[in-house]
């Protein structure tokens, strides 16, 4: 048997994007980039764990990069800063409060899912270095409206916008 040391690195197939060095991106805690010149992904390390999800939250194109990260139900999930949607890091589910009887006090809530809203991709790590596998999955998922260049253009006009002048 191999030590893990000897096992040999999982070969880099063509649809890997490199996307930075894991310790890199453990310090940042998240980072954004284009992969394939089309997508905008965000990759959050939380608890041990790399994930990695479209950039923009498929309720109204909020920058999830500025989300804090909440666990609900035990799941992880970063909250959109704009209408504090909830998507957990795992899956891409869009999660609400539910109130299973709205008569009978005091009122009892529950986290529901809202099905798969956000697009999730394959996170791999090859000799510290990390890369992203986009889902390629033909069903649509309501964040990819928001991976177009018109939104792209006006997210990077947001932040320029942002940046104090010197």
């Amino acid at each position: 048997m191999m030590s893990p040391a000897e096992e040999t690195p999982p070969a880099l197939s063509p649809d890997m994007h490199f996307i930075g060095k894991k310790a890199d991106i453990i310090e940042a805690g998240r980072v954004t980039k284009q992969v394939n010149g089309c997508r905008d992904v965000l990759v959050v390390y939380h608890q041990g764990e790399l994930y990695a999800m479209d950039l923009r939250c498929y309720h109204a194109g909020g920058l999830l990069h500025n989300g804090d990260i909440e666990e609900f139900n035990g799941r992880p999930c970063i909250v959109c800063p704009w209408h504090q949607y909830k998507i957990t890091l795992a899956e891409g589910e869009g999660l609400y409060q539910a109130v299973d009887h709205p008569t009978i006090r005091p009122l009892k809530t529950q986290w529901r899912s809202k099905g798969v809203k956000q697009r999730t991709h394959k996170v791999t790590e090859v000799s510290g270095d990390v890369y992203v596998t986009l889902n390629d999955s033909s069903e649509a998922i309501e964040s990819d409206v928001y991976q177009t260049e018109k939104y792209r253009t006006a997210s990077l006009d947001a932040l320029l916008k942002l940046k104090p002048k010197t």
